[in-house]
């Protein structure tokens, strides 16, 4: 397999590669080991607790954190990790999250496949439902609940923030 992590981070001037670690609907965490180039179990999850949608990362980028930059690819499609989605990037929320260690940004991307029926009208993350964003909110807090990690929402922003994010952080 090759380094999912060393991908090209555009596959055309709008679209990015959005690497699949954890499909939707999954129990747990998996994330892409680039040293042994598998995916491994990062976490299971709380009791009850799916992905709403396909977790995962775009590759040759590096967030505050060290890891690539997160992305959930909003769609209905059924996929398994290492499938390769071209994605039109079309927000993000930036969070500051807080460890023992001190504090550090990990700001989460939104796309949607250039090839999704349903979702292609999406074009801005701004413009789910509230009770969508309250939700995606409560999730990414739930995922963190059993490490010393706290979430702040700094802000969701609009498809030129995720861009510009994505250029700024690409290697």
């Amino acid at each position: 397999m090759p380094n999912l992590m060393k991908l090209m981070t555009w596959a055309d001037k709008t679209h990015v590669n959005a690497v699949v670690e954890t499909p939707r609907g999954s129990h747990c965490k998996l994330e892409f080991d680039a040293k042994y180039r598998v995916f491994t179990l990062a976490k299971p999850l709380l009791a009850g607790l799916t992905y709403p949608y396909d977790w995962g990362f775009i590759p040759s980028t590096k967030a505050e954190d060290g890891d690539p930059l997160d992305v959930l690819v909003i769609h209905d499609a059924a996929t398994y990790p290492g499938l390769v989605l071209r994605c039109k990037p079309i927000g993000v929320l930036e969070i500051l999250q807080a460890t023992k260690d001190g504090k550090e940004r990990n700001d989460r991307i939104f796309a949607v496949p250039d090839r999704s029926p349903f979702e292609g009208d999406l074009q801005d993350i701004r413009r789910l439902p509230s009770r969508a964003v309250e939700e995606l909110e409560k999730f990414f807090e739930a995922t963190n609940a059993l490490e010393d990690k706290k979430l702040e929402f700094l802000g969701w922003h609009g498809p030129t923030r995720a861009t510009k994010t994505i250029k700024r952080l690409s290697q």
